[in-house]
């Protein structure tokens, strides 16, 4: 795991009294999931923030609470546990609810922690109700900030304070390759996360659909530096009947539009499936480096005869549009194949930023499209002139033509299949783009 730098500073409080809201509007972002619904927040998001030139990390929290729930309690002590990693604590309160026998409760957990602390009682939307509001919160010291996150009130008060903690002497520079995980709910994305990361950073359990929000996490693997999203499951459209599902798909798909290699995760005892060839098409769609990863392969040896085949057979029938996909076997729970899913990475890496020089890459083009039939346009055979690649990742090629029209996207698996097996781009999904040259039917 990467060493940390940078002041941690989290926001805490039961659910539903705006934690989420303000952790969007420190950081300027919508990473995390809004919803006036108690409990939405189940996952720690953690996210750089810099407020007048002061850098730190925030993080959102599940809400606590006392319910006996699964959730509720996997959150509390998901939470409590993670609050010895952090340095300053802001604690949110419900000043149109009033004081609540759990707000007592979270003083307490801050307290405990020994860490500098911050309380906030928000949802006081006129400067009229600030006394009232804040009245019967001071029993837990003087120091009682009143705001009102969606209408901006009392944010600049609550800013100065973390400026003055925040230590200034310290910063962190996020960066390496972004990987997401993404996948159906309850196939182990959250537990590899847990894998990787050494600490419970994820909820795992064996309720479907427990993550809700994309994380970003800096992760450091055999010297090397990754950026771990882990997102959402995504479900079928017609099993999203929750609003907060149908915003986690959106996060899920803005995951992978970050991302730079997309690890689709599948459960190896289940095999692909019709959904998650759904899922590698919206990843194909926004041109990514995927890897399939078939997870709890200690199950899946033991049960199923000559699993890994049988496995890729699946993946073939399933998965058809892209035979050539790269495969990882792992198991998140005991750790096997990880070091090799890493080793796959990096091979994917480099095959995405794959370039190829000009001399060579005409040579071969011209042999294969003497090899093969000339596409037709009209009555007319295409003629091709020369091939040339692009700057994008993955790599993309621009072929100059007479009639691009005529050229099929039959035609065009055939171009980049060749090219992937001549220049080792096996497992990228590569783009053959057509373009009209200025030099046509040879004259």
């Amino acid at each position: 795991m990467s060493s940390r730098n940078e002041t941690r500073v989290a926001i805490i409080g039961r659910p539903n009294v705006g934690k989420s809201t303000l952790f969007n509007v420190l950081t300027e972002t919508r990473k995390a999931v809004v919803k006036n619904q108690p409990g939405v927040t189940r996952d720690i998001q953690l996210e750089p923030a810099e407020i007048w030139g002061t850098k730190f990390d925030l993080i959102d929290t599940g809400g606590l609470t006392e319910a006996t729930d699964t959730f509720s309690q996997m959150i509390r002590e998901q939470v409590v546990e993670f609050l010895r990693s952090v340095d300053l604590l802001i604690v949110v309160m419900d000043g149109r609810a009033g004081l609540m026998p759990e707000d007592r409760d979270v003083i307490r957990i801050a307290k405990e922690t020994g860490k500098t602390f911050a309380l906030v009682v928000n949802k006081v939307d006129s400067v009229a109700g600030v006394d009232e509001a804040a009245a019967e919160f001071y029993e837990f010291g003087e120091d009682v900030l009143t705001a009102s996150f969606e209408r901006r009130l009392g944010v600049a008060e609550l800013c100065e304070w973390i400026v003055s903690n925040v230590k200034k002497d310290e910063h962190t520079v996020r960066e390496g390759l972004t990987l997401a995980i993404v996948g159906k709910p309850n196939v182990g994305k959250s537990s590899l996360v847990n894998r990787l990361l050494g600490e419970n950073r994820q909820l795992v359990s064996d309720i479907a659909g427990t993550t809700v929000d994309s994380v970003d996490t800096q992760l450091v693997h055999d010297g090397r530096k990754y950026v771990l999203i882990d997102t959402a499951g995504l479900r079928r459209q017609a099993k999203r009947e929750e609003d907060v599902e149908i915003i986690s798909a959106f996060k899920t798909k803005e995951s992978i539009r970050r991302a730079d290699i997309v690890l689709l995760m599948v459960d190896g005892v289940e095999g692909p499936s019709t959904q998650d060839a759904k899922i590698l098409e919206e990843i194909l769609a926004h041109h990514k480096g995927v890897i399939l990863v078939a997870n709890k392969i200690d199950v899946g040896e033991k049960r199923i005869p000559m699993f890994r085949q049988w496995f890729k057979d699946r993946a073939t029938d399933e998965l058809h549009f892209f035979e050539t996909i790269p495969m990882a076997f792992i198991s998140a729970k005991t750790g096997k194949g990880i070091d090799s899913l890493f080793g796959l990475i990096d091979e994917i890496e480099g095959k995405l930023n794959a370039d190829v020089p000009t001399g060579e890459l005409n040579d071969f083009f011209m042999s294969v499209i003497r090899q093969a039939p000339s596409p037709v346009y009209g009555t007319k055979d295409v003629k091709f002139y020369y091939l040339t690649q692009t700057h994008q990742v993955p790599p993309s090629f621009i072929a100059f033509a007479n009639h691009p029209e005529g050229v099929t996207p039959a035609y065009r698996r055939f171009l980049a299949k060749r090219l992937a097996e001549k220049f080792d781009l096996v497992g990228v999904p590569i783009r053959i783009f057509v373009m009209r040259s200025r030099k046509r039917d040879g004259k």
